[in-house]
């Protein structure tokens, strides 16, 4: 499948920027099942100062915000080529050791009410595949997907005691429990053609675990699946912080209204 991806970001400020920074982390990558096509990234009141490849592999950008600058906007565009793999992305490789993905974070350590859903699953633990998918699906039974009631700081184990959340919350949610049973878990960022429509409001997060020979395996829990051809990674992390598409700070820029745009539709390809 050809999935083309249209995605602005832009931040209207009541007072002229004094300075600003941003980090990136908006290129998808080429991995297993998927093949970047195209993509560009045009900015608005910032120019880039540098890109690299972080810790874990992503293409990140950093972008300077053009001095008294009342608009910053990230246009970015591109056609990706996916694939179902049944979202098994293989085996680890990159800059951080897999170990790595065993340590908690302060957005995924688990509390009680995290330990209680570990507690709860039924499956034997040596089923480590069988295990994860019946976590994943505790974890949306507990927490049902509300929007409006997390955000960026939650962690994980305030969500799982609230019952509510989103994505990143049923993401965060899962890594910490996964990692208390000793299976190495990531963060990841990109995004979801929808079946019911193209506009969204928002990118999507889901977990990938790492699992015996199968390697990295991906599992949506906000859907109930694990990653299709629909899906498209951009960036991977221990937690959001770290495969946040958007982090950064400025100054002198008064009140600040943010503005999301993104569609994800499949590419026709004329005969």
């Amino acid at each position: 499948m050809r999935l083309a991806v249209q995605h602005t970001t832009r931040y209207e400020f009541s007072q002229p920027v004094t300075h600003g920074l941003q980090r990136l982390r908006l290129t998808p990558k080429n991995t297993h099942g998927q093949q970047v096509v195209s993509w560009d990234m045009a900015l608005e009141g910032a120019r880039i100062e540098v890109e690299y490849d972080d810790h874990n592999h992503n293409r990140t950008a950093l972008i300077s915000v053009e001095p008294g600058a009342r608009v910053l906007e990230v246009q970015c565009t591109g056609v990706i080529a996916t694939a179902d793999n049944a979202g098994v992305i293989g085996q680890h490789s990159g800059h951080m050791p897999l170990w790595s993905f065993l340590a908690q974070t302060p957005l995924t350590r688990p509390g009680a009410k995290m330990r209680g859903i570990v507690a709860a699953l039924a499956t034997p633990r040596s089923e480590v595949l069988a295990l994860l998918h019946e976590l994943s699906a505790t974890v949306l039974d507990q927490v049902p997907y509300t929007v409006g009631e997390t955000g960026v700081n939650t962690t994980a184990e305030e969500a799982a005691a609230l019952g509510k959340g989103v994505c990143q919350d049923h993401v965060h949610i899962f890594i910490g429990a996964a990692r208390a049973m000793g299976v190495p878990t990531r963060y990841v960022s990109g995004y979801l053609m929808m079946n019911d429509r193209i506009e969204q409001e928002a990118g999507h997060a889901w977990a990938e675990a790492h699992v015996g020979a199968l390697g990295w395996v991906g599992f949506d829990v906000s859907n109930r699946i694990s990653p299709d051809e629909r899906y498209v990674r951009v960036a991977t992390g221990r937690d959001y912080s770290e495969a946040a598409p958007i982090t950064g700070l400025s100054y002198g820029a008064g009140e600040t209204v943010l503005e999301v745009r993104l569609a994800v539709e499949q590419q026709r390809i004329e005969q």
